[in-house]
This record gives C-alpha cells, sequence and structure tokens, in this order.
C-alpha cells in the first residue's frame, strides 16, 4: 500500500425488495431478544438503563473465583504470546474462545483476534488523519441521523452530549473516508456501537476496519450480493441440520433473505441477549462468519422444529413472526453455545455449499452479461471472489 492503507444480483424480486427495506430501515429497530423493560435509574451490569438489553438480574457464575482466577492467568499468558499461539497452538485458542474470554481480558482478546493490532501498529497515525478529512457530505448527513439510535438506554449512547455518540460518529466517518467504495451503510452502526463498549475508539475503529473488509467482505457494498449467496448458503445447510424446518420454508415459499438480512448484517448485535451476544463475538472473531451460519441453523431449527409450531404457520407471515420473534429459552447463552458446536455440519459442508453459490453467483452473472450484450452489447466484469 502506498499512502492510504485503502481509498480506493440476483435474488427475487419480492425478496430484494423487503431485503433493501429491511437494510435500509432505522437502526433502532428492537431486538427480537426479549420485551422493553422499565427505565432503570441504575445501570445494569453492561451499562444498559433500559430497553430490550436490560438485565435486572444478575448473571449467575457457574465459575468459582478461583476458576475464574485461573482463566484470566491464561488468557494473560496467551496475549503475552499471541503470535506464538497462533502460529503453532490455533486450537488452543479457539478451544478458550469457546469457553468464553474472561470479562477482563475481552478488549485485548478481540483487538488481536481481528489483527487491528497490526492495522494500528502499521498506520498509528492514519485514524486521526481519517478524522481531519472532509468525508463526504451526503454520507456524514447520514451518520448524523443514525447515530442516537443505536442503543439508546446505554450508558455511552444515552444523551447526545455523552462520548459514546461522538465516538460513533468518529468510527464511522473514519471508515467511510478509509474506504469509500463502502462509504456507510446503516447496518454497519450498530456493529460499531457494539465495539466500543468494548474497545477505546481508535482500538474499536481498526476492528470495525477488519470486520467489514475480512470477516464480513462484501456484505456492505451496493446490491449485498454477498449477503444473498451466503442466504442460498444458510438455506442448503438448514436443509441438512434441520430437514423439517427446511420443507416447511420451502412450502411456504419463505426466502433466507425475509428473516437473515438483520441477523448478518448487524453481525447479531440486534438479535441476541447480550450475554449471548459476547460469547457468540468471542468464537466469531476466533472462527468467522460461519458462527453466524451455525447459530442461525440453531435458532431456524429450534423455533421451526416442533411439528406444534409448524403446523401454527399455516403461511409465509406466520413463519416470519416466528423466526423474528423466537422464545426467549432459544436465544439463551448457555442453550447457544451448547448447541452451535453440535450441528451435525462440518468445515468442509460450508466450503462445499460455499463453492455451489459461488458457481450459481458466477452463472447468474453469465446469463446476465449475455442478456446485455444482446440489448447493447455491453457486459460486466465478475466481482472478486471470497474464501470461508
Amino acid at each position: 500500500m502506498a499512502a492510504s492503507p485503502k481509498s480506493n444480483s440476483s435474488a427475487s424480486t419480492t425478496s430484494m425488495s423487503l431485503l433493501q427495506r429491511q437494510s435500509s430501515k432505522n437502526a433502532d429497530t428492537v431486538s427480537v431478544c426479549s420485551t422493553t423493560s422499565a427505565f432503570s435509574t441504575c445501570p445494569d451490569r453492561h451499562g444498559f438503563y433500559g430497553g430490550n438489553q436490560f438485565s435486572e438480574k444478575p448473571k449467575k457464575e457457574s465459575l468459582t473465583r478461583e476458576q475464574i482466577i485461573a482463566r484470566e492467568k491464561k488468557w494473560i499468558h496467551m496475549t503475552s504470546h499471541w503470535a506464538e499461539y497462533m502460529n503453532t497452538n490455533y486450537k488452543k485458542v479457539r478451544e478458550r474462545c469457546r469457553k468464553g474470554i474472561p470479562d477482563a481480558l475481552r478488549q485485548k482478546a478481540w483487538f488481536l483476534l481481528t489483527g487491528a493490532n497490526h492495522l494500528m501498529g502499521k498506520f498509528p497515525d492514519w485514524y486521526q488523519h481519517l478524522l481531519e478529512e472532509p468525508g463526504n457530505p451526503q454520507i456524514i448527513d447520514e451518520i448524523r441521523k443514525d447515530q442516537h439510535r443505536q442503543f439508546p438506554h446505554h450508558e455511552m449512547f444515552i444523551d447526545d452530549d455523552k462520548p459514546g455518540q461522538k465516538e460513533l460518529f468518529n468510527v464511522l466517518k473514519a471508515y467511510s473516508v478509509y474506504n469509500p467504495t463502502v462509504g456507510y451503510c446503516q447496518a454497519q452502526a450498530p456493529i460499531a456501537a457494539f465495539l466500543l463498549m468494548q474497545l477505546p475508539s481508535e482500538q474499536a475503529f481498526w476492528c470495525f476496519v477488519a470486520i467489514c473488509d475480512k470477516y464480513l467482505e462484501n456484505y456492505f457494498t451496493p446490491g449485498l450480493e454477498m449477503l444473498q449467496r451466503d442466504a442460498g448458503m444458510l438455506n442448503r445447510l438448514l436443509k441438512k441440520t434441520s430437514p423439517a424446518a427446511y420443507r416447511h420454508l420451502q412450502k411456504h415459499n419463505v426466502d433466507p433473505l425475509l428473516y437473515m438480512t438483520d441477523w448478518f448484517l448487524c453481525a447479531m448485535t440486534r438479535t441476541l441477549p447480550w450475554d449471548t451476544l459476547l460469547r457468540v463475538w468471542d468464537c466469531f472473531l476466533c472462527e468467522g462468519v460461519r458462527i453466524f451460519f451455525k447459530v442461525a441453523l440453531v435458532i431456524i431449527g429450534a423455533t421451526l422444529g416442533p411439528q406444534k409450531v409448524r403446523s401454527q404457520c399455516n403461511g409465509l407471515c406466520e413463519t416470519l413472526a416466528v423466526l423474528r420473534s423466537p422464545p426467549k429459552k432459544f436465544l439463551e447463552e448457555d442453550f447457544i453455545m451448547h448447541h452451535i458446536f453440535r450441528l451435525n455440519i462440518t468445515i468442509e459442508d460450508f466450503h462445499r455449499e460455499h463453492k455451489k453459490q459461488e458457481m450459481l453467483h458466477r452463472k447468474a452473472k453469465l446469463e446476465q452479461q449475455k442478456s446485455a450484450q444482446q440489448q447493447n452489447g455491453g457486459g460486466s466484469s465478475n466481482g472478486p471472489a471470497r474464501s470461508t
């Protein structure tokens, strides 16, 4: 790279219409995970004064104090020898991420897992430089409209004068300058806000860069083609993990885009209870986007698994209503973490389905090019491929 580190279709008409509405709707859409709670005078352990993510009861700790301290010591040693572990003992890193990163070490662990430490080290003054750039006026206006909608009951974002809102604006604006090809998508805002709850603003920015450009590569580009491909991939994997749920969705013509868009575009930040979300992200940052596939497969399978539920969902609208508001017990930390690693799918299954979707995408592209050439003699090149 030179001076700057970075400067520089095909679903059904019905599905794409709804997809565009979902991806452009207000980012303060309520989470599916719970009902609204009363406003408290004191924040909960995660900093929420109320809203869907407020936790009235303290978390039931399954570990003793001695076990917590022992885990923290292991993570301190591992993060102090990070390159060695990642190069020679990645399985141990993955195993410990799956058990859950200790709260005291999560900030440092996420910074290392994403590789944000390398980006920040390579471009030590770049974040401040990006903030000094004027940016695209239209994007700036869009960000300002959205910044107050992100987790408005959290102590960082509850008032306009709180530092969280300014930091959120800075991270989103800086990224829009850093990667003008993507610019800004509303679904990025809750991801950036979530990161700012865990890390200082500059570290959160570089983690955000890694997530948008590596973990969720091409998710936020115009047309959302990668999301469409992953919707097809999710559908194929569901056929293997939950055949009954798959048949039900096929019977009622429920396109995956109609229920999984918010899950994937917002990286589950608007879907899961907070404790579950932290655990899922511990794994996501270690293992990649297939963790979101697994969470989605567990939610769909658990929600539509019972015959009684499927018989009550006798149409598309009824089925979508159930998927968008699944029972709370299926979103709890213990349930999700227990089941996502017990699904009958392998990494090879992911690779195989990914290749199939890539082939279908290329075929659709070629057909579009052929049609365009027949009409006006023009065509377009294929988009970049992505590894899973």
